[in-house]
């Protein structure tokens, strides 16, 4: 793609560009924004680095591009987490410079940016991309700051410190090279958690000479501290001119692994037989199929903090009508319990042919959109009875809205390019649960699905799902659904999950929270998926922390009847997720039944299969073509059910 880098003359973004460059994209302009007032060097933004400001002319030179410039007219109005579009803010003068581009440059295609940990800078970015229809390059995204370090060190990066802030950096820093000064920001980092990339404010930088200059390069001509010894913030006013360098091949960055070193250790250790898998009988698993197939109705659940919305259909003959009437149905739900579609957490969205999913997309991308943080979704291709099912979980109390919606590309995930996040949080009293959008094995720099093989794809789409609840800092999984298109795949996955929760998570006690299904298709074509929902329990100041409730166990006599089970604590006993496992339909009746429609009740299984539970009480039916357990033995049923205490 064709970019226009964003540059502060830091370090940070002149890395990205090299690595956007060694990604295939091509640098077309670069972009600054700097004080109103030529002489101001510090101003007080939240999203600008502007000491040095008065340098950044020569780069255009540097770089044999053209540089734009937009001056800072507004302030840091807006200071959410996730930015929109407000009157006289910072942003808003980033948007204007973007467009003036854009305009110069139809070819535009998209924006390098350099944020490493900042989700406040990064989410500003993407809006204003967004709206611009470009898209956000974001390299450094969440890269380890001690390898990132090293890596601009190595790669000849001449960057110079020209202010510091920090506790154990004081003047005498001031125009050192960051080769100079890393094994001391690394022994600062031990000591007082200073962040290595100058991520919290500690330092900033100015590039003299980098790989990406082919023919000039940057020397101090003149040169002036300027501080105050009371607060040891200090900075570098300088003069510099260009001087000739000899001119290279550039030579182009090696990414990071795809895996890092423990889902490569996944993959190493290899796939395992399910020797165990033959212990229930296949006879049994398909139970009266000469009775006809039927949709299960819709259902709604209303526990304390949720609304459970399950199994909207339509029988609108036109897509496009389905999906709008599946929406008038929800629209009308909400409104009779005074919820609105911003309350939604989670979606499962089943498709009976995934060739209709632009069609059905296009419809659902207009129900949420400008959602501050929309839910987060599963999208399958499964055997159904009419087009389209939707289902969703949605929080009565979503405010403070908390979750991940990122949309740069990175290496660190896939980018989300639909109407949805990666996780949105429910935050309880006593618990958080996070849930997790479907995740396949994209190759997040390129965006292209992996073709290396089942065993590195299942390894990779669980890295994602690993991550993503890592970053929002839910990190316990309760309950996740790993979709296979094909069955061969089953002793892979079993084993990537068992060797990722014994020694990434080192949970072995919630192997059994994993429900393994085959499907028709999956988005992209992909061969495997893995989402679901973490959970993280929350302590109080006076709470004790050694302390456990026992949880309500009117329902374990039932539960015992189950083939395999596992019960999921959650906020001491306020919340509990149950997987089960069992090829007797009157189970899963007794269950309905002990239920009342009072909680959550997810049923996997066959059509058939689901055809024939009783539909008297609330569950969302989740049809599969097989069901299987961690160990990879099949079942008629799986069931995942959540009650609140």
């Amino acid at each position: 793609m064709k970019f226009v880098a964003l540059i502060s003359g830091g370090k940070d973004s002149f890395f990205n560009i090299y690595h956007c460059l060694s990604q295939g994209h091509e640098l077309i302009a670069l972009g600054n924004l700097h004080p109103k007032e030529i002489d101001q060097h510090e101003i007080d933004s939240f999203m600008f680095q502007t000491v040095g400001h008065d340098i950044i002319e020569y780069y255009a030179s540097c770089l044999d591009v053209p540089l734009y410039r937009q001056s800072i007219t507004g302030s840091s109005s807006n200071q959410n987490l996730e930015y929109s579009p407000t009157q006289n803010d910072e942003i808003e003068d980033l948007h204007e410079l973007l467009s003036t581009i854009k305009a110069s440059h139809p070819d535009l295609e998209a924006v390098s940016c350099g944020a490493i940990l900042s989700h406040y800078q990064r989410t500003r970015v993407e809006n204003v991309c967004d709206r611009l229809k470009l898209t956000s390059l974001a390299y450094l995204w969440q890269r380890d700051q001690y390898e990132l370090m090293q890596e601009m060190c190595n790669n000849q990066l001449d960057a110079r410190i020209i202010k510091v802030a920090a506790i154990g950096l004081n003047k005498n820093h001031l125009g050192k090279s960051i080769t100079e000064l890393f094994p001391t920001l690394v022994k600062l980092n031990q000591l007082y958690q200073v962040h290595i990339c100058g991520e919290g404010g500690e330092f900033e930088t100015m590039v003299f000479d980098c790989p990406l200059f082919r023919t000039k390069k940057l020397e101090i001509a003149a040169k002036e501290v300027v501080g105050d010894p009371s607060d040891d913030v200090y900075y570098l006013k300088m003069k510099v001119e260009l001087v000739d360098k000899d001119s290279s091949e550039l030579e182009l960055i090696e990414p990071p692994a795809l895996l890092e070193e423990g889902f490569e250790n996944i993959l190493l250790s290899g796939g395992t037989s399910n020797k165990e898998a033959d212990n229930v009988s296949l006879a049994n698993l398909t139970l009266e199929e000469h009775i006809a197939p039927s949709i299960t109705p819709p259902s709604i659940v209303s526990t304390n903090s949720k609304l459970y919305i399950s199994n909207l259909t339509s029988s609108e003959s036109n897509l496009e009508q389905q999906a709008s009437d599946i929406f008038l149905q929800l629209k009308t739900m909400l409104d009779e319990n005074n919820l609105t579609v911003n309350n939604i957490q989670h979606v499962s969205l089943l498709l009976s042919d995934m060739n209709q999913f632009g069609a059905i997309n296009k419809v659902y991308g207009e129900q949420f959109q400008n959602i501050y943080l929309p839910p987060s979704r599963i999208c399958i291709e499964t055997t159904l009875l009419c087009s389209v099912q939707f289902s969703c979980v949605v929080l009565k109390n979503i405010e403070p809205k908390s979750g991940i919606h990122i949309r740069s590309r990175s290496y660190w995930g896939p980018q989300n390019i639909g109407p949805y996040s990666q996780s949105i949080v429910d935050n309880q009293t006593t618990y958080k649960l996070a849930s997790l959008s479907g995740q396949i094995p994209l190759i997040p720099s390129t965006m292209d699905l992996s073709n290396n093989g089942i065993n590195f794809n299942s390894a990779l789409s669980l890295q994602h799902l690993y991550r993503v609840k890592n970053l929002v800092n839910v990190k316990k999984l309760g309950s996740i659904i790993c979709f296979m298109n094909d069955s061969s795949y089953l002793s892979t996955v079993c084993h990537t999950w068992k060797e990722f929760m014994e020694s990434i998570e080192n949970t072995p006690e919630n192997i059994k929270n994993l429900v393994v299904v085959k499907v028709s298709a999956l988005p992209r074509g992909a061969d495997v998926e893995w989402g679901g929902f973490s959970y993280e329990d929350v302590t109080g100041m006076y709470d004790d922390s050694d302390s456990e409730e026992e949880i309500d166990a009117s329902s374990d006599n039932l539960i015992e009847e189950f083939d395999d089970s596992n019960i999921c604590p959650v906020g001491k006993g306020e919340l509990s997720i149950t997987t089960l496992f069992t090829s007797r339909k009157e189970l899963v009746d007794k269950i309905i039944q002990v239920n009342r429609s009072k909680n959550f009740l997810q049923v996997l299984a066959s059509l058939p299969n689901l055809s024939k539970i009783d539909s008297k009480g609330s569950f969302e039916s989740l049809p599969v073509q097989n069901v299987y357990n961690s160990k990879g033995q099949e079942f008629a049923f799986g069931l995942i059910w959540k009650v609140e205490n």
